[in-house]
Order: C-alpha cells, then structure tokens, then sequence
C-alpha cells in the first residue's frame, strides 16, 4: 500500500512572527500550523510568548512537534541567541520563514523619521540579519530553502499610502532575488511570497482602526472591492504558498515570487 510522505517530514523550520494580535489566521500561525501538518519541526519566534499560546496549542493538539523562543528579530544579538537555541534544540536547520512585518500610514512628509526607520528595520532588516546567521548554517550542510514574506504593497500601491512599509517590502523582494542568485550553487533556495489583502486578525485588531476608523465591516468591504475574486484569503493562503515554496517540491525555483492576492496585481485599475 502506497502512504504518501509528509512534505515536510523532519525538517526543521523557523518561523518569525508566529504569534497571532486575535483569533484567527494570521500568517504566522498559518505558516507554523500547515508546516507542522507536514511533519515539520517548528521553532516559532515572536516578541510575545502569549501571542504564540493558541499556535502551540493547535499544533500539540495533532501531536506536532513546537518550540516556542522570545526575540526582537531587529536586534542581531537575539537573533545569534535564537540560531543558537535552535540548533541547541533540534541540531539543524533546514528552513526559514521570515514572517515579521507590519504597515504604518503616512508618506514622506506625514511619516516621521522615527516611524521610517522603525518600518525599514521591522520589514526589511529584520530579513537580512535573520538570513545573515541562518544561511551559514544551511551552507555548511549544503541545503536549505527560505521564504520571505513580503506584499504586494512591494510591487503596486494597494489603496493606502504606506511608503515605509512599501519600500521596505520592494527591499524585500529584490534583497531575495539577489541573495538567490549568490546561493544557488550553495544549495539554498530564497523566494519570496506577496500576499495581497488578507483577513488576519491584524486587519480587525490594528488596520481598521488606522484606516477606518474602527469600522472593520467598512474596511473589510473596501478591501473586498479591489479583489477580482469573489472571497477575501487569509493566512491559510499565504501559508500554502510559503509550503509549496520550502518544500522539494519546488526544488527547480529560486529568485523568485509567488502572488497571492485573488488577482488583485493583475487587475489594471
């Protein structure tokens, strides 16, 4: 009798921002949860051991294998502390989701410095000090694949004026393309995911507040609107893609992006 494998079997994958603001799926608790499912081996980071409880506790409820760790993954000193714990507790890594992110309103003149920089270092800096100790670590064992989680903010104005977090998810996106091409012959992979609109529980805790003015039907309908389809995604999406692009599945693909977005990006208006 033929049992298929699980994609993921034995793998260990970190996950930045596994946390989740509310119920719901966020992308991080999707991308642990669905890695999980795969058989993978889940060292889940947040800045909130809290915000990781419901995550843990969805992946123990099917015997998955999780490990929570506390780190500001802007700060490079716990970033080498959690490389390290990581190997201490699993011995390897073979995969990384680089899932920390989130959007501040303003342009160039509303947007002060502070907020500028607190965007470009959440979103993008955050990538390249999380790859800056992980790859090293896949180069010696010759193999590894990462996934960034970007937006398509990175490639289009998606209906808000966000400049930090645009800029700094088109840094994203190019950051991957680059590093891929310097890795390939390494054994690395690196592509990058660019979810459009989603329903996370940051949509209902935080968006709605910043662009609605706490109306969070309003907001969702408005979003709604811009999406050929006719249903919103949520992080279920994102963490599919992000799957499909770790796994060996995808062992021919690097340097580039996945959109997921319901044709959002495609749509000329």
């Amino acid at each position: 009798m033929f049992v298929p494998k699980l994609r993921l079997e034995n793998k260990v994958v970190i996950v930045t921002g596994a946390g989740c603001v509310g119920p719901g799926w966020g992308n991080g608790r999707a991308i642990s949860v669905r890695f999980a499912q795969e058989g993978a081996r889940v060292f889940a980071v947040d800045k909130s051991l809290d915000a990781m409880t419901e995550t843990r506790d969805m992946i123990h409820a099917f015997g998955g294998d999780f490990t929570p760790h506390v780190a500001d993954v802007t700060d490079s000193r716990a970033i080498a502390e959690l490389v390290t714990a990581c190997i201490a507790r699993y011995g390897t890594i073979d995969l990384l989701v680089n899932n920390v992110g989130g959007p501040a309103p303003g342009g160039p003149v509303v947007l002060s410095e502070e907020s500028w920089d607190a965007q470009i270092d959440l979103n993008l800096k955050s990538v390249f000090l999380m790859c800056k100790y992980v790859m090293p670590v896949m180069e010696s064992q010759g193999a590894g694949a990462i996934v960034n989680i970007a937006s398509i903010s990175g490639i289009r104005f998606s209906g808000s004026p966000q400049v930090g977090y645009a800029a700094a998810k088109a840094g994203v996106i190019q950051f991957g393309r680059v590093v891929a091409v310097e890795y390939a012959k390494k054994g690395i992979r690196i592509n990058t995911v660019l979810p459009g609109q989603l329903h996370t529980p940051l949509v209902d805790a935080v968006l709605a507040n910043t662009q609605s003015g706490g109306d969070v039907e309003t907001l969702l309908k408005r979003r709604q609107a811009r999406i050929p389809m006719p249903f919103t995604g949520d992080g279920r999406d994102t963490a599919n893609a992000a799957l499909f692009l770790a796994s060996d599945e995808a062992r021919f693909i690097t340097g580039t992006e996945l959109i997921v977005d319901g044709g959002m990006t495609a749509k000329c208006d």
